[in-house]
């Protein structure tokens, strides 16, 4: 059986699937050498009668099945964060009730859970002062919840603040109030455009030392760092700086095996959105790091680069399109159909390549279901084999 693919020079080309299908056996005991979470995606109501920019209408019950898949092979989620469409489709009414649900889904399950902590709810140009109160509504929202928060990036901050100071103020302000330590998230303006200049400059070296000097002032109030960079050597000189107890939790995800893996100074743990479709292939390279083979560690994971690498590639914004196609092609939910209608953000041969190299590297539970669905969407372009 054999499958035609259209590539990106106009011309298709006929593949063949694999048959054997990806086995990793449930697991929820937690990992020993590494912290790890999976930012998740959410699941769309194919059938609400919404458009671009109304609210979103989510299927909650494949949304919160779709965590206790990623909970049952002992990964944490990291929830209402960017794999989940925030700013892009879902919007903060939307987003709180998605905390609610994966906090008391957490609590039942004895999963993990952190949740974003953003100013999404805000429309328009902000004052300092409203951005402080926006950040505040939602940290008291995702405490309440009983989740760990992560601090994410301020589109409406980044308009506002006028220099470094501004955000030394905003962040110092929330985290006296944080009751317990947060993890602080920079977000690269390759992932959001309008975070450009973060931390008040638009010299990376420069917002390092502000990142840093927010981190020094109130040590006891960060469990760790989120570093979004896709920059692996940043990441290992800026977690070698950090002070005794904050983690640096890698979000490269093009860079990610090496900087798990670590050196001989330090690793990083892991809060990535590629963690999403490799969920129970990551927890099994994560459990063989456990017992010390960092060799065996990296051959598990290092062939899985390629296809993050492809899912993150420029306007790297849009992988969440490619990270719900392969949710679909492995039977987590039964549509492609995304919030904000992003189901369209990428194009056929980009979706076709996705396929390709998900089968290549086994990951589909059932291969010849994931076959047929690839083949329903590429009939619906007018592809035929």
């Amino acid at each position: 059986m054999t499958i035609r693919l259209p590539g990106a020079d106009g011309r298709s080309r006929s593949y063949e699937p694999r048959t054997d299908p990806l086995v990793v056996l449930p697991d929820g005991a937690p990992f020993a050498s590494r912290t790890v979470f999976s930012a998740a995606h959410v699941v769309a109501d194919p059938y609400a009668d919404v458009s671009p920019g109304a609210p979103a209408a989510v299927d909650w019950d494949a949304t919160l099945a779709f965590r206790r898949h990623l909970w049952s092979h002992g990964l944490g989620v990291a929830e209402a964060m960017d794999t989940a469409q925030r700013g892009m489709g879902l919007d903060w009414t939307t987003a709180a009730e998605l905390v609610r649900r994966s906090a008391a889904e957490a609590r039942a399950t004895g999963g993990a859970v952190a949740c974003g902590v953003g100013t999404d709810q805000l429309t328009g140009p902000a004052t300092l002062d409203e951005v402080r109160a926006a950040y505040e509504e939602q940290l008291a929202l995702v405490e309440e919840s009983g989740a760990r928060a992560i601090l994410m990036a301020s589109r409406a901050l980044a308009a506002t603040a006028a220099g470094p100071e501004d955000y030394l103020d905003v962040y110092g302000h929330l985290l006296r109030q944080a009751t317990v330590p947060v993890i602080l998230h920079w977000l690269g303006p390759m992932f959001d455009p309008a975070l450009e200049g973060y931390w008040g400059s638009g010299d990376l070296d420069a917002a390092t030392e502000v990142f840093l000097e927010v981190i020094a002032a109130h040590p006891d109030k960060v469990d760790g760092i989120k570093v979004s960079l896709l920059d692996a050597r940043r990441e290992v000189e800026l977690r070698r700086r950090l002070p005794d107890g904050v983690r640096c939790y890698t979000g490269d995800d093009f860079n990610y095996p090496e900087l798990i893996a670590g050196d001989e100074q330090g690793f990083s743990h892991a809060l990535l959105g590629i963690f999403d479709p490799l969920g129970p292939a990551a927890a099994r390279a994560v459990r063989v790091l456990d017992t010390g083979d960092v060799k065996g560690f990296r051959e598990l994971l290092d062939p899985t680069v390629e296809l993050s690498r492809h899912l993150f590639e420029h306007p790297t914004r849009f992988y969440k399109t490619g990270v719900v196609l392969l949710a679909w092609l492995a039977g987590h939910q039964k549509h492609f159909t995304m919030v904000g209608g992003l189901q369209s953000a990428r194009s056929l041969p980009h979706l076709a390549r996705a396929y390709e190299l998900a089968d290549g590297l086994g990951l589909f539970p059932d291969p010849a279901r994931a076959e047929t669905r690839m083949k329903s969407l590429l009939a619906v372009y007018g592809v035929t084999s």
